[in-house]
C-alpha cells in the first residue's frame, strides 16, 4: 500500500502545483491520474496552445507549463500513479482514508486533494447529421500540434478563450486562411483577446462572422466545405480543409460522484476559507470544484492550491503553528 501525507487526484497543473506548496511544508505527495503522463489537459489535449494569464510568462505553451511545473516539483520526489482512475475510497481505523484505483492500487493518507480539473470529460460535438463521416478526416474538437495546420484554410467555431487563443495563433503564419464563426455578436473571453480578434478582422487578416452557426459539413475523402447560416447573409458556403468546433468539455465527475460529496453542476462544493468538502479531509482545487464568483483559471487553481495545503497541514499536525 502507497502512504503518503496529501494523496493528490488529477496530475494536472493544479495537482503538480500542490506537490510544491506542500513540499515547502515537509509534506509529501502522491499523485493518481488516469492520463498515461502527467499534465492533464495541458499535456493530453492542448500541449502546444498558448497560455497567457501565468505571471511572469508573457506567452507559454501548455505543455512548457507541465515540464516547468514538474521541474518545481522535482526536488519534493512526489510519488506517481498514472493510466489508473480513482474508484473508492474509506477510512481506517486511525481516520485514514483508503483509496484503491480501478486496477485495485490501494493508497493511504490522511489529506485526499481533488485536483481533477473537469473530471472525465469529452469534446461538445455540435448537432450535425453526418459530422462523424468527417472527424480526424477535417473535423477535430482538439488542436494538439499547431503545425498540422501550417498552410492549410482552417475555419474555428466559438466565443470562448479557446477559439480566440487558436484564432490569434494560427494567424500568426501558421494557417494560409483562419475564419472565426460565432453564433452571437459577443464572445465570452479575455477582453484583451477579443480585441487582438477584432484587430485582426479589421486588418484583413482574419475573417470573422458573427451571428452566425456552421449547420452543414461536406466533401469526398475528406472535409471540403462548410455550410453556415448567417442571420443577415442567410446560407452561404465556405471552402476549407479543416474545421474545428470549440464548444468546450462536457464534465462528468465519474466515481468521484458517488464520494458522498456535495455536487452542484458536475462539480465539487468547496468553502473558500481553504477549498475544503463537507467531508472532512477531502479537499477539491481548480476547474473541478465550484464556489460563489468562482473563475476556472490555472493561477486561480494555483492559489486555491496554496491556501489548501496550508489547511492541511494544520489538519496533520493540529498541534503545530
Amino acid at each position: 500500500m502507497i502512504q503518503t501525507d496529501i494523496l493528490i487526484i488529477g496530475a494536472g497543473p493544479c495537482g503538480l502545483f500542490t506537490v510544491f506548496e506542500a513540499g515547502l511544508l515537509k509534506l509529501r505527495c502522491h499523485l493518481i491520474d488516469a492520463l498515461p503522463q502527467a499534465g492533464g489537459q495541458c499535456s493530453e489535449i492542448y500541449p502546444k496552445k498558448p497560455i497567457y494569464d501565468i505571471p511572469a510568462y508573457p506567452s507559454i505553451l501548455a505543455g512548457e507549463l507541465v515540464d516547468r511545473l514538474m521541474e518545481q516539483a522535482e526536488p519534493f520526489k512526489p510519488g506517481f500513479t498514472l493510466g489508473e482512475r480513482a474508484e473508492t475510497i474509506e477510512k481506517d481505523d486511525e481516520d485514514q482514508f483508503i483509496l484503491t484505483t480501478n486496477r485495485g492500487t490501494k493508497h493511504r493518507a490522511p489529506i485526499i486533494a481533488i485536483a481533477g480539473g473537469l473530471g472525465c470529460f469529452e469534446p461538445r460535438k455540435p448537432p450535425i447529421e453526418n459530422l462523424a463521416n468527417f472527424e480526424d478526416k477535417g473535423v477535430e474538437y482538439i488542436i494538439k500540434d499547431p503545425e498540422f495546420y501550417r498552410d492549410k484554410k482552417v475555419v474555428i467555431s466559438g466565443g470562448g478563450d479557446s477559439a480566440l487563443d487558436w484564432t490569434i495563433f494560427l494567424a500568426d503564419g501558421v494557417a494560409s486562411e483562419v475564419t472565426l464563426v460565432h453564433r452571437r455578436e459577443g464572445f465570452r473571453g479575455h477582453l484583451d483577446s477579443v480585441q487582438k480578434v477584432m484587430d485582426l478582422a479589421g486588418e484583413g487578416k482574419i475573417k470573422l462572422l458573427t451571428n452566425a452557426e456552421v449547420v452543414g459539413v461536406d466533401g469526398g475523402d475528406s472535409l471540403e466545405r462548410l455550410t453556415v447560416n448567417h442571420s443577415q447573409q442567410g446560407e452561404m458556403t465556405l471552402e476549407t480543409d479543416h474545421w474545428v468546433p470549440l464548444f468546450g468539455l462536457s464534465p462528468k465527475l465519474g466515481p468521484i460522484a458517488d464520494w458522498n460529496l456535495n455536487i452542484s453542476k458536475n462539480a465539487v462544493e468547496v468553502d473558500t476559507f481553504d477549498y475544503s468538502t463537507n467531508v472532512p479531509g477531502i479537499y477539491a482545487i481548480g476547474d473541478i470544484n465550484t464556489y460563489p464568483g468562482k473563475l476556472k483559471l490555472i493561477l486561480c487553481g494555483f492559489h486555491e492550491a496554496t491556501l489548501m495545503v496550508q489547511s492541511a497541514f494544520k489538519r496533520i499536525y493540529p498541534d503545530k503553528n
